[in-house]
């Protein structure tokens, strides 16, 4: 007589799938955003409309106590920036998870912290490709490699990644977006602002409102 399998293995199996195939997945953003602008946004929603990313996380990094920088602007503000450049758009958060983690901090660190605080949600990273050729020099690395995935969008940069899959290398975890090629900097931004120049159209309109009652960067 064939032996019959419990029911509840083969349910507890079904569901934790379930459950891996219903976790949402965030891709994670990480900038000073000093200031945020019109770069970030187009990247940010072509990001989470054109991949399977189902939400995008603006993650502001904090002033770095050993490292302090005259135009960094305050954590706060940055992040009151982040949050109402992205107010309008339901798929795109700010977070300031970074902010009460021991600094200086490493990427490792606060996705290992945001796994344990966001255990129904899948994590990955996004950044450009000029950032994808430094990934072999960052904290734990291989650990990065090996539990998240990396979304890239590209950037007009000199030299070759040893991790990018163009070199025929199987990194499956390393997904190329065919993102639109924004060379628009923060520091552009800043520059100008203090030139005198009218840098109003690459910013969200209520982020220049925000800086120019601020008297920021002047």
């Amino acid at each position: 007589m064939r032996e019959r399998i419990p029911n509840i293995n083969v349910q507890t199996h079904d569901r934790a799938s379930l459950q891996i195939k219903m976790a949402k997945k965030i891709g994670l953003y990480f900038g000073t955003f000093n200031p945020i602008h019109v770069g970030h946004l187009i990247i940010a929603n072509h990001m989470v409309e054109f991949s399977d990313l189902d939400e995008v996380w603006f993650v502001v990094t904090p002033h770095n106590p050993h490292k302090k920088k005259k135009t960094l602007l305050e954590d706060h503000h940055r992040l009151a920036m982040v949050r109402i450049a992205v107010e309008e758009y339901p798929k795109l958060q700010a977070s300031n998870v970074e902010f009460d983690l021991p600094q200086p901090n490493y990427t490792v660190n606060t996705l290992v912290h945001l796994e344990e605080k966001y255990p129904e949600k899948n994590f990955s990273l996004i950044m450009g490709e000029d950032n994808l050729k430094s990934l072999h020099k960052w904290k734990n690395y291989e650990v990065i490699l090996e539990r998240y995935s990396i979304y890239v969008y590209p950037r007009i940069s000199e030299g070759n990644t040893p991790l990018h899959p163009s070199r025929g290398e199987k990194l499956p975890q390393i997904k190329i977006v065919d993102a639109p090629i924004i060379e628009l900097s923060s520091t552009f931004i800043r520059k100008g602002i203090k030139a005198g120049k009218n840098i109003r159209p690459m910013l969200p309109a209520e982020v220049w409102t925000y800086l120019d009652e601020m008297n920021f960067y002047k």
